[in-house]
């Protein structure tokens, strides 16, 4: 728990104060009893005498002044609540090797298959964009809360010479910020889901798209596709299908992104979950004022309640 305004706590110490002021009164009146030394006759005079129930009504009022001042001091406790405006984009590779098969049944078709569930996953609230690229990259779906549409789009997607993984993030960048008319000055919650099994062939350097992303506060997830031992077949001419795993760790972790290896259609589906669950909400300090109201209504009613029983009075 935490207390938004937490100067009024000083308060507490002028409690202090009040509650060590009693206890000296009570201190006095027992040495006054004391030297009071015909007992019988003080028996007589005030024969039922409270005890420690005098001390219940200043006890519960004190303590309804505590709750109080703390009421003031807002406290507030963190929850977990949905993010607004949360955007997505979903950078897709289309170049040649993703044709590869060493995913059943081949790499894009299996990364469509779950960038697919992704998107019909996440909550309705979410914007979702999607990015292609190969040499070059462009936005095939802007963020939108029609998951409908970015599903169609993604299975609409079509293999192109080039790897340009740099250009995917400067392009979901631009489309990031370009939301709605406060993305400007005010950028909604944003990540990237960069999916590649290459190496960068064209476009700015990944380095270069690290640091733009790093500025812009949007983490980069990636994920390396494929087992990295895969032969496809370029112009008649077979061609390794390698994987990059080194270069997209570092832009992921240089923007606080995760970096995930999927060898498989389930394990894709498995790194979809994750980093959608990550990106769902976001921990606020939620006030608790009215917690603590109620808190001090029930003292304020037992100080009275207990103060009329025993001593036929209000404090």
């Amino acid at each position: 728990m935490t207390f938004l305004s937490a100067g009024w706590l000083w308060l507490l110490l002028a409690l202090a104060a009040l509650v060590a002021a009693y206890v000296l009164v009570q201190g006095r009146r027992t040495r006054y009893t004391l030297r009071f030394t015909n007992l019988a006759l003080l028996d007589r005079v005030a024969p039922r005498r409270p005890g420690w129930r005098r001390h219940v009504p200043a006890v519960l009022f004190c303590l309804t002044i505590a709750v109080l001042i703390g009421a003031m001091a807002r406290p507030a406790m963190p929850v977990e609540v949905p993010r607004e405006r949360a955007t997505i984009i979903v950078a897709m590779d289309v170049s040649p090797s993703m044709a590869a098969s060493d995913v059943d049944p081949d790499r894009l078709t299996a990364a469509k298959e779950s960038a697919k569930g992704f998107v019909d996953s996440l909550p309705d609230r979410f914007n979702v964009g999607l990015v292609a690229f190969s040499s070059t990259a462009s936005v095939v779906s802007s963020p939108t809360q029609d998951h409908r549409a970015v599903i169609d789009s993604i299975e609409n997607l079509q293999m192109s010479p080039g790897t340009a993984i740099g250009e995917g993030v400067f392009t979901s960048l631009q489309s990031i910020s370009s939301f709605d008319e406060e993305a400007g000055e005010n950028p909604p919650p944003a990540a990237i889901v960069l999916l590649s099994d290459g190496e960068n062939t064209s476009g700015r350097p990944i380095t270069a798209a690290g640091r733009a992303a790093e500025d812009a506060q949007v983490p980069v997830s990636t994920i390396a596709f494929g087992t990295g031992s895969a032969i496809i077949e370029i112009n008649g001419e077979p061609v390794e299908a390698d994987i990059d795993k080194e270069a997209l760790e570092r832009l992921a972790d240089s923007t606080r992104g995760h970096f995930y290896e999927a060898e498989s259609e389930q394990e894709l589906s498995d790194v979809y979950d994750d980093i959608g669950s990550s990106l769902g909400s976001e921990t606020v300090d939620q006030e608790i004022v009215t917690w603590f109201v109620f808190m001090a209504l029930l003292l304020a009613g037992a100080t009275g309640v207990t103060s009329l029983m025993w001593f036929q009075r209000l404090p």
